[in-house]
């Protein structure tokens, strides 16, 4: 398998869950504004949509979107429950609460223009950073209860965003307590710092688990 990522984005949580799972990949970074591979492939001709992340198959097909792609590498394991059950109707709404309003939510943090732009989007945040707080108030330390599951990776790469916006997650202490969890995984470390060495290396091959 071959994921086109770009640092700093989304692409994030599907490689993390690759890494968890111990999976061999190759890692392939995109340039979103050239469009452009490192080894120099046209991204749209990868993914018409532009946009990380991209997951190439084994057959050669392509999975696009985040949620969609950790659900697809995470079947069968234990960061997916059983198709059927309660937890795993659970696990579904939670990443399209993740992907629709959170990650959609921070979006035009990154675009704001004028102070009532940055504003209005900061608000919508926070309201949605403060629901998702709640969601830890039984003292569960992860999102579905006593297991890490790949909503948990999803969450934890668009919570920690907060850090590069400047936003101050103190007001959210479960929340900031959760994204010291996650980051201390061994696979999220590993991700971190093969993302941090990819200016100058490509085309890395990676097999790594946590424990």
């Amino acid at each position: 398998m071959k994921l086109y990522y770009t640092p700093g984005t989304c692409s994030l949580s599907p490689h993390i869950v690759m890494r968890e799972l111990g999976m061999q990949f190759e890692l392939e970074r995109v340039d979103l504004t050239t469009q452009q591979t490192q080894s120099g492939e046209d991204f749209l001709a990868i993914n018409p949509k532009g946009y990380v992340a991209a997951l190439r198959l084994d057959n050669g097909e392509v999975l696009t979107e985040g949620a969609a792609i950790v659900m697809h590498l995470g079947e069968g394991s234990h960061l997916v429950p059983p198709p059927g059950t309660i937890e795993r109707a659970r696990l579904n709404e939670m990443l399209v609460y993740i992907a629709a309003e959170l990650h959609q939510a921070f979006g035009p943090l990154f675009h704001v223009e004028t102070p009532e732009e940055a504003a209005k989007a900061r608000a919508k945040v926070f309201d949605r950073l403060t629901f998702v707080e709640s969601l830890f108030a039984d003292g569960r330390p992860f999102l579905l209860g006593s297991r890490v599951s790949v909503a948990d990776f999803y969450l934890f790469v668009v919570a920690r965003w907060s850090a590069h916006l400047e936003l101050d997650l103190h007001r959210w202490p479960k929340l900031a307590a959760f994204i010291e969890r996650m980051e201390a995984r061994p696979a999220a470390q590993a991700a971190l710092i093969a993302e941090e060495a990819s200016d100058t290396h490509s085309g890395l091959l990676c097999a790594t688990a946590s424990d």
